[in-house]
Formats: structure tokens, sequence, C-alpha cells
């Protein structure tokens, strides 16, 4: 009895809501992955700690090329190099940059620590 109440309830709702109260989706985002910045403490992030906020865009560039790892992703911000993404979670990303799918960053924490893995990590979002 419930279940033939919510579906009448559902299709009556369905008639009565307004057509231009819905919107087609344009444009969507999804979360790809949150990460700590790794080599937080071998390039610039020390020195520009203090003008950084949560909220900052970071870019991310592809280096296939780097001796140490071929899925190496840099990090930027403001053109300034802050680390990588850490080779644990770089593969599926290098992959996805490789095909051309744009990749946005920002940083989400950033916190003062002795432990550099600690002290910024970001989000990843692919654009669908």
């Amino acid at each position: 009895m419930r279940l033939h109440l919510v579906a009448a309830l559902l299709f009556s709702v369905s008639f009565s809501w307004p057509a231009a109260a819905v919107e087609p989706v344009t444009h969507a985002k999804i979360l790809l992955q949150s990460s700590p910045l790794a080599g937080f403490r071998y390039y610039e992030g020390k020195q520009l700690w203090k003008e950084m906020k949560v909220g900052d865009p970071l870019q991310l560039i592809r280096e296939p090329g780097n001796p140490y790892d071929a899925n190496a992703i840099r990090v930027e911000w403001q053109g300034h190099k802050l680390g990588y993404v850490p080779r644990a979670d770089n593969a599926a990303l290098a992959r996805f940059i490789d095909r051309g799918s744009k990749a946005e960053a920002r940083i989400t924490h950033l916190k003062k620590s002795r432990n550099p893995w600690q002290r910024m990590e970001f989000e990843v979002y692919l654009d669908l």
C-alpha cells in the first residue's frame, strides 16, 4: 500500500513540476582524487607558504619524460613548482591527462607540520 502511495505522489509531482525549474546540466566536474603533496620540502612551497590559501587553484603539468617516474605530474601554484602528485596516486590521472582530459586542482588543506606529507593536501577534478 505504501509503495503505491509513494509512486502516485512521485507521478503527480513529476507532472506538476514547472518545466522552467529543470535546466540541463551543461558543465560537470567529478572529484578524481584527494592527495597530499609529494616533495613539498624540496621545492618552493616553504618560501610561498604565507601567500597560499585554501581554495587556490593549482596547475598540473604532466612530465612523461621524468627519469624517476613515467607517470609524473608536477604541481604548481602561480607558476611556482610546489612538488608532485604522489607516485601512488598518479597513474590514473596521468592516463586522463595523456588522453586530453582537462583536470583542475585546488588546495584543500594547509597545515604547519614537521611531517612534509601533512603540510598540503589538494583535490583533482576532471571536467565532464
